[in-house]
């Protein structure tokens, strides 16, 4: 088996839920912004898994991306310790020794800010705006943690088109195929630019490519 070019961890998102294909997997981000810097499918191995909370990716993902450390790692992770059992002070652990275990200077690690994603969802008021102020503190904190270990964040949270419905599941907690395929772009972009690695165009991404486990 060959050494992993890249790892990508975390919850759903990750996972690529939202964005179905045939046999009933998923496509999702990762394996486009894979194709988009030439990486094979042996090449990237894709941990996200539904539901996992930080916790989650603490307790059972790090040591995993760990064995085969690769010299690419993403990360993105946090929405279900927001919406639901939250404690600042265990998400900011988790943040913390994520970011510290796996960044260095033979990596490059790169996360996302958290969509407003409380705007998508059919809550009351009050606790709309509970979750909007979670989010909120979860931003800048992965913000400052991100600066201040040297990985790349892409600010999703600023950026106005993923206010657009088009981006979202009917869910509205995970991104639809238009979603993960800009998300791709926009992550390769910025990977693209803070190392000089080359990414190609992938307008067509996946278009008659056999789906399947996302990992190997």
């Amino acid at each position: 088996m060959a050494k992993a070019r890249m790892t990508v961890f975390g919850d759903s998102f990750v996972e690529g839920r939202g964005d179905p294909a045939p046999d009933g997997t998923y496509y999702g981000w990762v394996p486009r912004f894979a194709e988009m810097f030439g990486i094979p499918r042996n090449g990237y191995l894709n941990l996200g898994t539904f539901d996992a909370t930080t916790q989650d990716v603490v307790d059972r993902q790090l040591r995993v991306a760990l064995v085969n450390k690769a010299p690419l790692i993403g990360f993105v992770a946090g929405v279900n310790d927001l919406i639901r059992d939250y404690d600042a002070a265990r998400f900011r652990r988790n943040i913390e020794t994520i970011f510290t275990t796996l960044n260095g200077p033979d990596t490059v690690m790169f996360t996302a800010t958290y969509a407003d994603i409380p705007r998508n969802l059919p809550l009351p008021a009050s606790f709309q705006q509970l979750l909007r102020v979670r989010f909120a503190e979860a931003n800048e904190y992965l913000r400052e943690v991100s600066a201040r270990t040297g990985a790349l964040c892409l600010d999703v949270v600023n950026s106005q088109e993923w206010t657009d419905p088009a981006m979202w599941s009917a869910d509205g907690l995970h991104p639809s195929p238009a979603g993960h395929r800009r998300f791709a772009e926009a992550m390769a972009d910025l990977v693209g630019l803070a190392t000089g690695m080359v990414a190609v165009n992938t307008a067509s991404s996946f278009a008659g490519v056999g789906a399947g486990p996302l990992s190997y």
